[in-house]
Protein backbone atom coordinates (compact mmCIF):
# COMPACT_ATOMS: atom_id res chain seq x y z
CA UNK A 1 0.00 0.00 0.00
CA UNK A 2 1.06 3.66 -0.50
CA UNK A 3 0.40 7.04 0.22
CA UNK A 4 -1.31 8.20 -2.61
CA UNK A 5 -2.05 12.36 -1.71
CA UNK A 6 -2.04 14.17 0.77
CA UNK A 7 -4.60 17.53 1.17
CA UNK A 8 -4.26 20.42 3.34
CA UNK A 9 -7.09 22.73 4.06
CA UNK A 10 -6.01 25.90 6.22
CA UNK A 11 -8.82 27.46 6.59
CA UNK A 12 -11.98 25.24 8.05
CA UNK A 13 -14.53 24.34 5.24
CA UNK A 14 -12.36 26.57 2.24
CA UNK A 15 -11.14 24.45 -0.50
CA UNK A 16 -8.02 22.65 0.02
CA UNK A 17 -4.71 22.46 -1.26
CA UNK A 18 -3.09 19.16 -2.78
CA UNK A 19 0.27 18.53 -1.41
CA UNK A 20 3.57 16.50 -2.10
CA UNK A 21 5.12 16.38 1.09
CA UNK A 22 3.94 17.83 4.22
CA UNK A 23 5.48 18.07 8.06
CA UNK A 24 3.44 16.53 10.71
CA UNK A 25 3.07 16.67 14.40
CA UNK A 26 0.25 16.91 16.84
CA UNK A 27 -2.41 18.95 14.92
CA UNK A 28 -1.98 16.76 11.58
CA UNK A 29 -0.33 18.31 8.50
CA UNK A 30 1.45 21.43 9.59
CA UNK A 31 -0.77 24.44 8.82
CA UNK A 32 -4.19 22.18 8.82
CA UNK A 33 -7.48 23.61 10.15
CA UNK A 34 -5.54 26.25 11.95
CA UNK A 35 -7.70 29.33 10.38
CA UNK A 36 -11.86 29.34 10.94
CA UNK A 37 -14.53 31.79 9.80
CA UNK A 38 -17.07 32.62 12.81
CA UNK A 39 -20.34 34.83 12.94
CA UNK A 40 -19.45 38.46 14.67
CA UNK A 41 -22.03 38.57 16.91
CA UNK A 42 -22.68 34.85 17.91
CA UNK A 43 -18.89 33.14 17.37
CA UNK A 44 -20.57 29.90 16.08
CA UNK A 45 -17.95 28.57 13.61
CA UNK A 46 -18.86 28.36 9.88
CA UNK A 47 -18.80 25.62 7.37
CA UNK A 48 -19.82 24.67 3.48
CA UNK A 49 -22.94 23.09 5.85
CA UNK A 50 -24.47 25.72 4.99
CA UNK A 51 -22.48 28.17 3.02
CA UNK A 52 -21.66 26.22 0.11
CA UNK A 53 -19.92 29.20 -1.47
CA UNK A 54 -16.92 28.48 0.89
CA UNK A 55 -16.21 25.33 -1.26
CA UNK A 56 -15.29 28.50 -4.16
CA UNK A 57 -12.81 30.22 -1.53
CA UNK A 58 -9.27 29.77 -1.90
CA UNK A 59 -6.96 30.17 1.38
CA UNK A 60 -3.80 28.54 1.16
CA UNK A 61 -0.59 28.13 3.52
CA UNK A 62 1.77 31.37 3.44
CA UNK A 63 4.97 30.19 4.72
CA UNK A 64 5.27 32.70 7.75
CA UNK A 65 2.06 30.95 8.92
CA UNK A 66 -0.11 33.16 7.74
CA UNK A 67 -3.13 32.77 4.79
CA UNK A 68 -3.58 33.76 1.44
CA UNK A 69 -7.22 34.39 0.51
CA UNK A 70 -8.14 34.80 -3.48
CA UNK A 71 -11.68 34.59 -4.48
CA UNK A 72 -13.40 35.41 -8.11
CA UNK A 73 -14.15 39.15 -8.12
CA UNK A 74 -12.05 40.09 -5.21
CA UNK A 75 -8.27 40.84 -4.80
CA UNK A 76 -6.19 38.53 -2.57
CA UNK A 77 -5.53 39.23 0.48
CA UNK A 78 -2.29 38.33 2.90
CA UNK A 79 -3.12 37.71 6.29
CA UNK A 80 -0.76 37.58 9.08
CA UNK A 81 -1.01 35.18 12.35
CA UNK A 82 -2.19 37.43 14.70
CA UNK A 83 -0.60 37.32 18.00
CA UNK A 84 -1.20 34.82 20.52
CA UNK A 85 -2.85 36.20 23.47
CA UNK A 86 -4.22 39.77 21.83
CA UNK A 87 -7.78 40.71 20.40
CA UNK A 88 -9.43 37.05 21.91
CA UNK A 89 -12.52 36.32 20.63
CA UNK A 90 -14.96 33.82 22.05
CA UNK A 91 -15.94 30.77 19.58
CA UNK A 92 -17.65 27.93 19.47
CA UNK A 93 -17.54 24.96 17.53
CA UNK A 94 -19.44 22.04 17.97
CA UNK A 95 -19.87 21.48 21.97
CA UNK A 96 -16.38 23.09 22.57
CA UNK A 97 -16.40 27.46 23.61
CA UNK A 98 -13.27 28.74 23.97
CA UNK A 99 -11.41 31.94 23.26
CA UNK A 100 -8.28 32.37 19.87
CA UNK A 101 -6.75 35.78 18.71
CA UNK A 102 -9.12 37.88 16.12
CA UNK A 103 -6.90 38.43 12.48
CA UNK A 104 -8.07 41.51 12.27
CA UNK A 105 -10.75 44.23 10.69
CA UNK A 106 -9.30 43.75 7.35
CA UNK A 107 -9.59 40.68 6.58
CA UNK A 108 -12.85 40.36 8.30
CA UNK A 109 -14.05 43.07 5.83
CA UNK A 110 -12.99 40.73 2.78
CA UNK A 111 -14.76 37.51 4.29
CA UNK A 112 -17.80 38.83 5.26
CA UNK A 113 -18.06 40.54 1.66
CA UNK A 114 -17.34 37.08 0.11
CA UNK A 115 -19.78 35.12 2.28
CA UNK A 116 -22.44 38.19 2.29
CA UNK A 117 -22.95 38.24 6.00
CA UNK A 118 -20.88 39.70 8.77
CA UNK A 119 -17.55 37.46 9.72
CA UNK A 120 -14.74 37.11 11.97
CA UNK A 121 -11.61 35.19 10.76
CA UNK A 122 -9.81 33.41 13.85
CA UNK A 123 -6.66 31.97 14.35
CA UNK A 124 -5.54 29.18 16.64
CA UNK A 125 -2.35 28.74 18.24
CA UNK A 126 -1.20 25.62 19.37
CA UNK A 127 -1.91 26.78 23.34
CA UNK A 128 -5.19 27.28 22.71
CA UNK A 129 -6.24 23.91 20.44
CA UNK A 130 -8.54 21.52 21.92
CA UNK A 131 -8.99 18.31 23.54
CA UNK A 132 -10.07 15.56 20.91
CA UNK A 133 -14.34 14.20 21.69
CA UNK A 134 -14.41 12.60 24.81
CA UNK A 135 -13.28 8.79 25.03
CA UNK A 136 -11.01 9.24 22.54
CA UNK A 137 -7.07 9.32 22.08
CA UNK A 138 -4.60 9.92 25.29
CA UNK A 139 -5.04 12.85 27.39
CA UNK A 140 -2.23 14.63 25.51
CA UNK A 141 -3.89 14.74 21.77
CA UNK A 142 -4.88 18.26 20.59
CA UNK A 143 -7.13 19.55 17.83
CA UNK A 144 -7.26 22.49 15.83
CA UNK A 145 -10.28 23.59 14.15
CA UNK A 146 -11.46 20.26 12.41
CA UNK A 147 -14.63 19.13 13.40
CA UNK A 148 -13.00 16.32 16.20
CA UNK A 149 -9.82 14.65 15.06
CA UNK A 150 -6.50 15.89 13.25
CA UNK A 151 -6.27 13.55 10.57
CA UNK A 152 -8.42 11.84 7.77
CA UNK A 153 -7.53 9.08 6.01
CA UNK A 154 -9.72 7.49 3.09
CA UNK A 155 -8.66 4.33 1.01
CA UNK A 156 -8.67 4.49 -2.63
CA UNK A 157 -10.45 1.83 -3.04
CA UNK A 158 -13.21 2.63 -0.84
CA UNK A 159 -14.04 5.30 -3.30
CA UNK A 160 -13.75 3.49 -6.25
CA UNK A 161 -16.34 0.99 -4.64
CA UNK A 162 -18.71 4.19 -3.59
CA UNK A 163 -18.36 5.11 -7.50
CA UNK A 164 -19.33 1.85 -8.86
CA UNK A 165 -22.33 2.34 -6.69
CA UNK A 166 -23.55 6.00 -7.40
CA UNK A 167 -22.37 5.50 -10.89
CA UNK A 168 -21.31 8.34 -11.53
CA UNK A 169 -17.14 9.94 -10.98
CA UNK A 170 -16.75 11.70 -7.12
CA UNK A 171 -13.73 13.33 -6.76
CA UNK A 172 -11.86 12.57 -3.16
CA UNK A 173 -11.70 16.02 -2.67
CA UNK A 174 -15.57 15.90 -1.97
CA UNK A 175 -14.66 13.96 1.13
CA UNK A 176 -11.71 16.14 2.28
CA UNK A 177 -9.35 14.01 3.69
CA UNK A 178 -6.11 14.38 4.38
CA UNK A 179 -4.14 11.31 3.47
CA UNK A 180 -5.05 9.18 0.57
CA UNK A 181 -4.43 5.68 0.85
CA UNK A 182 -3.81 2.76 -2.21
CA UNK A 183 -3.28 -0.77 -2.75
CA UNK A 184 -5.97 -1.50 -0.43
CA UNK A 185 -9.15 -2.94 -0.57
CA UNK A 186 -12.58 -1.28 0.04
CA UNK A 187 -12.53 -0.21 3.42
CA UNK A 188 -10.19 -2.02 4.50
CA UNK A 189 -9.53 0.85 7.12
CA UNK A 190 -12.20 -0.28 9.54
CA UNK A 191 -10.44 -3.02 10.55
CA UNK A 192 -6.96 -0.67 11.23
CA UNK A 193 -6.26 0.21 14.43
CA UNK A 194 -2.13 1.30 14.12
CA UNK A 195 -0.66 2.61 10.65
CA UNK A 196 2.61 3.18 9.64
CA UNK A 197 3.40 5.68 6.52
CA UNK A 198 7.16 5.83 5.67
CA UNK A 199 8.93 6.00 9.45
CA UNK A 200 5.60 7.85 11.32
CA UNK A 201 3.02 6.10 13.18
CA UNK A 202 -0.55 6.85 13.51
CA UNK A 203 -3.55 5.71 15.61
CA UNK A 204 -6.72 4.88 14.04
CA UNK A 205 -9.09 6.20 16.60
CA UNK A 206 -12.74 6.02 14.82
CA UNK A 207 -14.71 6.34 11.78
CA UNK A 208 -15.98 9.48 10.35
CA UNK A 209 -19.15 10.05 10.19
CA UNK A 210 -20.79 11.94 7.12
CA UNK A 211 -22.98 14.52 6.63
CA UNK A 212 -24.48 16.99 3.71
CA UNK A 213 -21.28 18.83 2.73
CA UNK A 214 -20.06 15.54 0.53
CA UNK A 215 -22.85 16.13 -1.53
CA UNK A 216 -21.37 19.51 -2.39
CA UNK A 217 -19.08 19.40 -5.73
CA UNK A 218 -15.99 21.15 -4.55
CA UNK A 219 -15.21 22.35 -8.54
CA UNK A 220 -18.44 24.18 -8.88
CA UNK A 221 -19.99 24.57 -5.01
CA UNK A 222 -23.26 22.95 -6.09
CA UNK A 223 -25.36 20.48 -4.15
CA UNK A 224 -26.47 17.33 -6.21
CA UNK A 225 -29.89 17.37 -6.29
CA UNK A 226 -30.38 13.93 -5.42
CA UNK A 227 -28.53 14.32 -2.88
CA UNK A 228 -25.54 11.85 -3.58
CA UNK A 229 -23.38 10.24 -2.73
CA UNK A 230 -25.05 10.33 0.99
CA UNK A 231 -28.07 8.78 0.00
CA UNK A 232 -26.15 5.72 -1.62
CA UNK A 233 -23.92 5.60 1.62
CA UNK A 234 -26.88 5.28 3.86
CA UNK A 235 -28.01 2.35 2.03
CA UNK A 236 -24.67 0.33 3.35
CA UNK A 237 -22.62 2.56 4.86
CA UNK A 238 -25.27 3.53 7.73
CA UNK A 239 -24.60 2.73 11.61
CA UNK A 240 -26.81 4.00 14.58
CA UNK A 241 -27.95 6.91 12.63
CA UNK A 242 -24.97 8.14 11.38
CA UNK A 243 -22.94 7.84 7.71
CA UNK A 244 -19.43 6.54 8.05
CA UNK A 245 -16.85 6.92 5.52
CA UNK A 246 -13.08 7.29 6.18
CA UNK A 247 -11.38 6.98 9.45
CA UNK A 248 -10.13 9.59 11.48
CA UNK A 249 -6.03 9.18 12.91
CA UNK A 250 -3.71 11.18 15.20
CA UNK A 251 0.12 10.82 15.13
CA UNK A 252 2.44 9.88 17.14
CA UNK A 253 5.29 12.18 17.56
CA UNK A 254 6.90 14.31 14.28
CA UNK A 255 7.57 13.62 10.98
CA UNK A 256 7.32 14.37 7.62
CA UNK A 257 5.00 12.68 4.51
CA UNK A 258 5.89 12.29 1.36
CA UNK A 259 3.33 11.28 -1.52
CA UNK A 260 4.72 7.83 -2.85
CA UNK A 261 5.58 6.61 0.67
CA UNK A 262 4.57 3.19 1.83
CA UNK A 263 1.87 1.80 4.24
CA UNK A 264 2.21 -0.78 6.72
CA UNK A 265 -0.73 -1.73 8.99
CA UNK A 266 0.90 -2.68 12.49
CA UNK A 267 -2.47 -3.58 14.46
Amino acid sequence: MQLSALYRYPLKSARGEALERSATGLLGLVGDRRWMLVDRDSGRFLTQRAFAQMSQLSALYAPDGGLLLSAAGQAPLHVAVPEASEALRGVTIWRDTFRVPDAGDAAADWLSAFIGKPVRLVHVPQERTRFLPSGYGQIDDRVAFADGFPLLLIGQGSLDDLVGRVGRPLAMERFRPNLVITGSTAFAEDGWKRIRIGTQDFRVLKPCSRCILTTIDPQTGERSDDREPLTTLKTYREKEGDVMFGQNLVADGEGVLEVGMDVVVLE
